[in-house]
């Protein structure tokens, strides 16, 4: 193959490209202008860059679709360990206030028993302090997703409750082992028997048995009168026949059927302790006194009957 370079006064620059075979035969020959040849060999060179810039960029993203796919998959595994740690977080503080519950019943049983006050609540309000602030309940605060940071705190003050609960237990025994050492008692309870014989709590009388306001009511028991929520204790063993609420002017209730016809009333309590058909003894708590039914403040109304007739329950106050 071989080109020649042909010149006129009119056409300009031509270049000839003759193809030669090698073992013979006719020769063909091909004539370009010179502006034809430049712009072949500019869209040649177009093209070529064209190409690059198409592998390079086919490359790049290539790459980054690679390096992307890479974090997407390292942070589904981040979050997956996160979720699993916040799961197991959210079970332990599960079940530390669970065992936080149940050391609360525990106690509150405890008191029950041993006649302590009963605990109070610390949120609500009482006296002053309840008008002051009970009826202000205003809310608010960011809202925010649980996260490993905030569950572990929860979990710590969980925990510190947890332990405030069990000194508050320790503290608890140790009271009732002083108690029984002061009374000389080997148990919770006061020595047992039928016939009422010690007070159904402490306080003051506030209204004897019989006569009172002028002669226009007879009281068949006495009041006695303390703070709401004082334990009020059975003055004999017997059986619980009556718990619970009274629509004749008694409100919360307890009726003890000591056997022998005889039986004592106890009324007006904010809480009771014991269910009908119960056995109880000499000095366990059945209620707590409260201010329920015909009541103008916490007492708790006492009565003796024997044979079904109320009787002066001082006969039986030692």
């Amino acid at each position: 193959m071989s080109a020649e370079k042909e010149s006129g006064k009119t056409a300009g620059q031509e270049y000839t490209i003759k193809f030669i075979p090698s073992q013979g035969g006719d020769t063909r020959t091909i004539r370009i202008s010179g502006s034809i040849l430049k712009y072949g060999i500019a869209s040649l060179l177009a093209g070529a860059l064209l190409f690059v810039g198409a592998f390079s960029y086919a490359v790049y993203s290539t790459m980054a679709n690679k390096s992307g796919s890479a974090e997407i998959e390292d942070l589904r595994q981040v979050n997956a360990i996160q979720q699993e740690q916040l799961l197991q977080l959210a079970k332990k503080a599960n079940a530390l206030q669970e065992d936080m519950n149940q050391l609360k019943k525990l106690e509150e049983d405890i008191r029950r028993l041993s006649g302590a006050q009963p605990v109070q609540d610390n949120n609500s309000g009482n006296g002053d302090k309840q008008g002051e602030a009970g009826n202000h309940n205003g809310q608010g605060g960011p809202i925010n997703k649980p996260t490993v940071q905030n569950v572990s705190d929860t979990l710590s003050l969980v925990e510190q409750g947890l332990a405030i609960r069990r000194q508050s237990l320790t503290a608890l025994k140790e009271e009732l082992s002083q108690r029984q050492q002061a009374l000389g008692l080997p148990g919770i309870s006061l020595p047992g028997g039928t016939t009422p014989a010690i007070w159904p709590a402490r306080g003051v009388v506030s209204s004897p048995y019989g006569l009172r306001w002028n002669g226009s009511d007879f009281h068949p028991g006495i009041d006695i009168a303390n703070d709401m929520g004082t334990p009020i204790i059975a003055t004999a063993d017997g059986v619980v026949r009556v718990a619970g609420w009274n629509d004749g002017g008694y409100g919360n209730m307890v009726d003890i059927d000591h056997g022998n016809g005889i039986m004592t009333r106890y009324g007006h309590a904010m809480q009771v302790a014991v269910v009908a058909g119960q056995q109880v003894h000499r000095g366990q708590v059945i209620a707590y006194m409260g201010s329920t039914g015909f009541s103008t403040g916490p007492h708790v109304h006492y009565e003796v009957r024997i044979n079904g007739q109320a009787v002066n329950p001082s006969a039986y106050l030692h």
